[in-house]
């Protein structure tokens, strides 16, 4: 017999916008039901943002104890023996946080009084839907439908990925083995993160890319410093390269991948461990029956069409994430998902939101919030730059984090210096980011920041100086 359940709010999908959304609404006292087919947490927890910093924070570890293992040391400090990586141990570890931050979203659901079902909801219309669980069929109706069922990698159809020799980024943050080599199909941030931290561990990895340069979202200044770590690192980068298809030769342990690719009108092939492919996301609007919801698409047909408050065609039903579009960011979905839940519950909330950060976690990092200067001056703005590198900050040294060239740029409207966007790029300027937004999202102006004082010694004050530059009197830089 098939389990009938009614509620006021039906979210689909526990990524990080599903689960924040279910969260709220619980907390606002609405029956609120969440379904998800895999693991509470989504992509982003489950294999995406968090198994990947895993993984790039053990890259950097394994980085540091190879200088200490060096000839003399580093710092006065030595290591005696090789280090090695037990890949297979590095992914338990990896392993071990994702249970328990999955753990953790399921205890928050049921602490805030939503109730979480597994399985996979087919609608028949907006507001109803029948889900496949372990324990039989269960049909929802709800009052109001959240829609945040994410994205997936996209595979190419001449190469598709079994996981084995030809892997998505799910298959990367799964090795059992460390690769002697690999490929990285896609020079975007995704393929680079985890080609960073492949280097670092010790394989030999080549970037091939279509576009006439990698990490195209952002300009070449805060590029450089990248291209220029990862050419000190034997990283071989393809630009201007199209991969026409892939094969496993060999037989046994001997087996490689030969990945084929189309450069300057001519062919070329590399022999690999494996081959990762990292050409981008699509949004997962098909197979749970959304044709059947009466929800409209954007003009590209691929995402939901939303407005101001993710309501779709459709009444009372929301989107939110990474099926509505651009940018595919996780805190974009967490921010869409409580202000939703909010608006279901009376309270009057829209997503205007200045500036959403982007952070790429690459060696070095590169964070862009609000406006970059190319981007400012093609909107007619007229404006002023300032840019302080990190090789001026004393905080900076005793971290080591000027090796990569990074610094800080800032840029203002000229006429009343107000900001309109904050990049950095070096080892760290990660947690910098909630500085550099809460400028833009309180309209701070120069003099705003300029006028606060920043902890010495601390990364912070390289943004202070930034400032200062931008205004024409940088006390640390001549």
């Amino acid at each position: 017999m098939t389990e009938s359940r009614k509620c006021q709010v039906l979210v689909v999908g526990a990524g990080p916008g599903g689960y924040v959304a279910a969260i709220r609404a619980g907390q606002l006292g609405l029956d609120t039901v969440i379904i998800e087919a895999d693991r509470a947490g989504g992509t982003c927890l489950i294999r995406g943002c968090i198994p990947s910093k895993a993984i790039i924070h053990a890259a950097e570890r394994f980085e540091a104890l190879q200088q200490h293992a060096s000839d003399g040391g580093h710092m006065g400090l030595s290591v005696i023996g090789e280090p090695v990586v037990d890949m297979a141990a590095l992914v338990a570890w990896k392993d071990s946080i994702v249970e328990r931050l999955n753990k953790g979203v399921k205890g928050l659901l049921k602490g805030a009084g939503a109730e979480l079902v597994k399985g996979w909801a087919t609608f028949k219309d907006a507001k109803h839907c029948v889900v496949d669980t372990t324990d039989g069929p269960m049909e929802i109706e709800a009052e109001n439908v959240i829609i945040a069922t994410g994205s997936s990698h996209i595979d190419l159809p001449f190469m598709p990925c079994d996981e084995e020799f030809i892997l998505s980024s799910t298959g990367a943050l799964e090795l059992d083995r460390l690769p002697k080599s690999a490929a990285i199909v896609g020079g975007g941030y995704i393929g680079l993160e985890l080609g960073c931290a492949l280097a670092k561990l010790g394989t030999e990895v080549t970037v091939v890319e279509g576009l006439d340069s990698i990490l195209t979202i952002v300009d070449k200044e805060l590029r450089r410093p990248l291209e220029i770590w990862l050419k000190r690192h034997g990283v071989t980068v393809h630009t201007n390269a199209l991969a026409r298809g892939a094969e496993v030769k060999g037989k046994g342990a001997a087996r490689k991948v030969q990945l084929n690719f189309e450069k300057g009108g001519e062919e070329h092939s590399i022999k690999v461990d494996k081959v990762l492919v990292t050409v981008g996301r699509r949004p997962n609007t098909k197979g749970w029956g959304l044709e059947n919801m009466g929800v409209r698409m954007d003009v590209s047909g691929r995402f939901i069409r939303i407005d101001r408050q993710c309501r779709t065609s459709s009444p009372g039903v929301y989107a939110i994430g990474d099926v509505v579009g651009e940018p595919l960011l996780a805190h974009k979905a967490s921010a869409q998902g409580e202000m939703v839940a909010e608006i279901i519950a009376g309270l009057e909330r829209e997503f205007d939101k200045v500036a959403i950060p982007a952070i790429i976690f690459t060696e070095p990092e590169i964070v862009s919030v609000g406006l970059s200067p190319d981007e400012a001056a093609e909107r007619g703005e007229q404006i002023v730059v300032g840019k302080f590198p990190l090789a001026a900050s004393g905080r900076a040294l005793t971290i080591e984090a000027e090796k990569t060239g990074g610094f800080i740029r800032v840029t203002a409207r000229e006429s009343d210096h107000v900001v309109l966007g904050i990049q950095a790029v070096g080892s760290h300027v990660a947690e910098l980011h909630g500085e550099f937004v809460l400028a833009l999202e309180m309209g701070a102006l120069l003099e705003d920041v300029a006028g606060t004082v920043h902890a010495h010694p601390t990364m912070a004050e390289a943004f202070h100086e930034s400032v200062l530059k931008t205004l024409g009197h940088a006390i640390h830089l001549t």
